[in-house]
C-alpha cells in the first residue's frame, strides 16, 4: 500500500464540474507528476464541499487548505509553491471573516455553525469508490441492523428519533414505515424519490453525488424492516452525474454482496434499478412518480389507498426522499437518541438547505433544525452583497412561502415555519434583497405552476392559468383593488380543491406576498408604478 504524504481533492459535483473542474483536476495529475511527486502526492475526485459559488473548490490535506475559483492557469503556481515548496498560495484561498494568512475548514464561519450527518462523507471520499465509503462506516448500520435487530425493532428506531421527511411533507419516517410493513402484500417495494425537480433545489443531486452508497444502505435497512425485496431509485433524467455514480456504487454493492440474494450470509434479499424521469415536475409527488416508473403518464392518483397500501404495481410500497434516506444510517447505527439531541424537540435532526440568490455565500449547507434564518443568511452565508439590504426569502421552493425582514428570527424547521405562513419543503433557500419587486417574483413563480400542471383536475389546470393572468394585470399597473380580492379567493379555493401538492402549494407564493408585501401590491394598483422599477 502506498503512503502520500499528502492528498489534494477536487469537488466534481455539479456545480464545480459546470466551471471545468474535472479539467483542472486532470491538469493537477499531469502537473504533479511533471514535478515528479506522483508518489507523494494523491488527486482525487470527490464531492460537493458545500461553496458552490467559490468552485472549482481544491482542499490540499493534511493542512486543510481551500483553494477556491480554481483555473487551469493557477494549477502550475499551486504545484510549485504550495506542493513542492510548502508555500501557500494566498490569492486563491478563499477570503472569509478569519484574521488567519490561511484558514482550515474549522475556521469558516461558513461551516462552523454547521452539523453534517447526511453530508458527512460528502467532499470527504471518493463517492466512486466502495472502499472508502466502508473505511467511513458505511453499510456497518445495515450490518447492525441485520444481525441484531428485528425489522420491528428498526421500524421502532426511526419511530422513536422523531425522523421526519425531508421532501417536504414532513411526515414521520417511522409511522409511514410502519404503515407499509403491516399492509398486506406478497410482494413489497421501496422507492426513493429523487427526482427533485423544485427550482432552487439541488441538495437531493448533491447528496447523490458526494455518497450515493448512503442512500442504498438506507433503502437496504428499509427493506429489511417492511420486508422488501425490491428498490427503485426514481431520479431526474438531467442528473446525469448522479445517475452515473449511483449506479457505479448499485454494481459495487452487487460485488461486494450487499445487493442481491443472500446479503452477508443471511436470508435476506434486496435489488435495486434506477429508473429515471423525464423532466415533469409534477412527478415529485409520489402517486405521479409511482405512475411513471409503470410507464404511465405522470399523473397524480386518488388518495386513499396510500402506496404504503396500494402503490407500485398496486403492491405495498414505501416512499422516501434522497435526504431522508440519507438520515436512516446515522440513526441505525447512534440511536435515537444520540439524533433527538440535534435540531429542537418537536423536530430533531438537521436540514439540508440550498442556499441561493442575493446572498455571498451560496451553496450547500446543513444545519440543526431549528436555527433560525438570520444565523443561515448572516452568520453562514455571509449576508447580503453589494451593500443591498435583506427584503424576504421564499422557503421551500417555488410551492414555498415568502417571508420578510420581521421574521428573520424565525427558527427554521418544519413547525414554526408552518405557524408563519410558509413552508420548509424541500430545502431551497431563495435570498432576495431590496432591489426586486414581490410582484414580478409571484408572478414568475406562477408561470412556472402553470407550465408544470399536468392538468389532470380543474382547480389547479385552470387556476394556475387564471392566477398567472391576474398578475400579469397587476405587474403592468392595470389591476385593481377587485384583482387582488380575486387572487386571494381563488387561492383558497385551489388549496382546498386541488388533487395533489402541486395545485395545493402553487397558491402559497401569493398568500404569503400579500400577508407581508400587501404595500408593494397597492403600490402597483394605485398607479405609483413598481417600487422596485422592475416592472412595466
Amino acid at each position: 500500500m502506498t503512503l502520500h504524504r499528502s492528498h489534494v481533492l477536487v469537488c466534481s459535483g455539479s456545480n464545480c464540474a459546470l466551471h471545468s473542474s474535472s479539467f483542472v483536476k486532470d491538469r493537477l495529475t499531469l502537473e504533479i507528476s511533471q514535478a515528479g511527486l506522483g508518489d507523494e502526492i494523491r488527486v482525487l475526485e470527490t464531492g460537493c464541499f458545500g461553496l458552490c459559488a467559490q468552485g472549482p473548490i481544491m482542499v490540499v490535506y493534511p493542512e486543510g487548505i481551500h483553494y477556491c475559483k480554481v483555473g487551469l492557469e493557477d494549477i502550475g503556481e499551486i504545484v510549485q509553491e504550495h506542493l513542492l515548496k510548502g508555500r501557500i498560495v494566498n490569492r486563491l484561498l478563499f477570503k472569509g471573516t478569519s484574521d488567519k494568512n490561511w484558514m482550515t475548514k474549522d475556521d469558516f464561519d461558513f461551516y462552523r455553525k454547521q452539523e453534517r450527518v447526511v453530508l458527512r462523507n460528502a467532499g470527504v471520499i471518493d463517492p466512486e469508490n466502495i472502499e472508502e465509503s466502508l473505511v467511513r462506516g458505511g453499510y456497518a448500520a445495515f450490518g447492525k441492523a441485520l444481525s441484531e435487530m428485528t425489522p420491528s425493532q428498526v421500524i421502532q428506531e426511526i419511530t422513536d428519533s422523531g425522523l421526519q421527511g425531508r421532501g417536504g411533507a414532513g411526515f414521520p419516517t417511522g409511522r409511514k414505515w410502519q404503515f407499509t410493513q403491516e399492509a398486506a402484500g406478497d410482494k413489497k417495494y421501496v422507492v426513493c424519490n429523487a427526482d427533485e425537480g423544485e427550482p432552487g433545489t439541488s441538495k437531493d443531486r448533491l447528496i447523490l453525488e458526494g455518497d450515493p452508497h448512503t442512500i442504498i444502505e438506507g433503502m437496504l435497512i428499509a427493506g429489511y424492516a417492511i420486508g422488501a425485496t425490491q428498490g427503485f431509485v426514481y431520479i431526474r433524467g438531467e442528473y446525469l452525474l448522479s445517475i452515473e455514480r449511483l449506479q457505479k456504487a448499485i454494481n459495487q454493492a452487487r460485488e461486494f454482496g450487499l445487493l442481491g440474494k443472500g446479503i452477508l450470509g443471511s436470508d435476506f434479499e434486496f435489488d435495486l434499478e434506477i429508473r429515471s424521469g423525464a423532466g415533469a415536475y409534477v412527478c415529485g409527488e409520489e402517486t405521479a412518480l409511482l405512475n411513471s416508473i409503470e410507464g404511465k403518464r405522470g399523473e397524480p392518483r386518488f388518495k386513499p389507498p396510500y402506496p404504503a397500501v396500494r402503490g407500485l404495481w398496486q403492491k405495498p410500497t414505501l416512499i422516501n426522499n434522497v435526504e431522508t434516506l440519507a438520515n436512516i444510517g446515522p440513526i441505525i447505527q447512534n440511536g435515537s437518541d444520540w439524533f433527538r439531541q440535534i435540531g429542537t424537540p418537536e423536530c430533531p435532526g438537521t436540514k439540508v438547505f440550498t442556499l441561493s440568490g442575493n446572498i455571498c455565500n451560496s451553496g450547500l449547507i446543513e444545519v440543526p433544525m431549528g436555527m433560525t434564518l438570520r444565523e443561515i443568511i448572516y452568520d453562514i452565508g455571509g449576508g447580503i452583497p453589494d451593500g443591498h439590504q435583506f427584503k424576504m426569502a421564499q422557503t421551500g421552493g417555488t410551492s414555498g412561502g415568502c417571508i420578510s425582514a420581521d421574521l428573520l428570527d424565525v427558527p427554521m424547521d418544519i413547525p414554526s415555519l408552518a405557524k408563519a405562513g410558509t413552508a420548509l419543503g424541500s430545502g431551497a433557500l431563495l435570498v432576495v434583497d431590496d432591489r426586486h419587486c414581490v410582484v414580478d417574483l409571484a408572478k414568475t413563480f406562477l408561470r412556472f405552476f402553470a407550465h408544470e400542471s399536468c392538468g389532470q383536475c380543474t382547480p389547479c389546470r385552470e387556476g394556475t392559468t387564471v392566477l398567472l393572468r391576474l398578475m400579469n394585470k397587476l405587474a403592468s399597473g392595470k389591476g385593481d383593488a377587485q384583482d387582488i380580492t380575486n387572487l386571494q379567493r381563488l387561492s383558497t379555493t385551489m388549496q382546498q380543491a386541488s388533487l395533489c401538492g402541486l395545485g395545493q402549494t402553487a397558491p402559497l407564493p401569493i398568500l404569503s406576498a400579500l400577508t407581508f408585501f400587501a404595500d408593494e401590491f397597492h403600490a402597483h394598483l394605485e398607479g405609483q408604478g413598481c417600487p422596485a422599477g422592475v416592472c412595466g
